[in-house]
């Protein structure tokens, strides 16, 4: 079945049974691998996309949700230069395995979307789903601060 949907800005047609997870239709269909398979039950939001602008989790999305809608994966989250939370992860050194931080980078990115000067509690909230097995939750933190320009503990922005 074809089904249309924007990805990454650009109008496209995939022939994919209604029911395929969008994960796997940006993954195998549409070869934009950035979006990572984590747990597949929508748990450890590895996953995450934006779909008209919310993040949701791709791995339990059938690719039939987000027809005629706008997705914006990793790959498209700061083309064509690197998005103020991508600075701002490099700067933290937040990655480590980095597996699941095109998911941490999505969730922070809608976060800062609606919330433009997070508090802890408002950083917590948002993340509070992404798993990260390396542990680097206070340099996600610091990095969501740093791109939002609010001070961390240290009181440095």
């Amino acid at each position: 079945m074809a089904i249309t949907l924007t990805v990454n800005g650009a109008a496209r047609e995939v022939d994919a049974p209604p029911d395929m997870p969008l994960l796997w239709v940006l993954r195998d269909l549409l070869g934009l691998t950035g979006t990572k398979y984590g747990c597949g039950v929508a748990q450890c939001r590895a996953c995450t996309v934006h779909v008209d602008g919310e993040a949701v989790q791709s791995c339990q999305l059938p690719v039939s949700a987000a027809a005629g809608k706008s997705v914006t994966t990793i790959e498209g989250l700061g083309a064509p230069k690197l998005h103020v939370l991508q600075e701002a992860w490099l700067a933290e050194d937040v990655a480590q395995c980095g597996w699941c931080q095109p998911g941490q980078l999505m969730s922070a990115a809608a976060l800062l979307a609606r919330n433009s000067a997070p508090t802890d509690d408002d950083i917590d909230l948002a993340m509070s789903g992404n798993i990260c097995r390396c542990g680097t939750y206070n340099r996600i933190r610091r990095a969501i601060k740093r791109a939002a320009g609010v001070p961390d503990a240290g009181g440095t922005p």
